[in-house]
């Protein structure tokens, strides 16, 4: 039986995690060397809340609390993008940087939208 941790065939999970992981990895370099304290606080707590949501769905009861869980990751990737472009337009992440974790998102929230929507008519 496969354990319920493992991430195996499952790409909004993946996905989502890799992400939280470039948001910490972020979020030390803006904090400690470029001496930004705010913005990047709220994109480390709302850009590693996305995965963290999907768990819990993933783990939900219902298939109700699982769609209320994507439904919150959604809205977190989404604020999520809110700080992204903030950090950009005040010139603490470069065009390069900014763009990558823009795709990221995007792609999170087409799969997020898919599932949410997949998964309300199948309810």
């Amino acid at each position: 039986m496969e354990s319920k941790f493992e991430e195996k065939d499952n790409i909004i999970r993946s996905k989502s995690f890799d992400f939280s992981v470039r948001i910490v990895n972020l979020y030390k370099v803006l904090y400690y060397e470029r001496n930004e304290k705010t913005p990047s606080k709220q994109l480390l707590r709302s850009g590693t809340s996305i995965g963290a949501n999907i768990e819990e769905g993933i783990a939900a009861f219902s298939k109700k609390e699982f769609i209320y869980k994507l439904q919150i990751s959604y809205k977190e990737a989404n604020e999520s993008f809110y700080w992204i472009k903030l950090l950009h337009r005040t010139d603490y992440i470069k065009d390069v940087e900014f763009e990558s974790l823009k795709l990221n998102l995007e792609e999170i929230i087409r799969l997020l939208t898919s599932i949410i929507k997949s998964s309300k008519l199948n309810s």
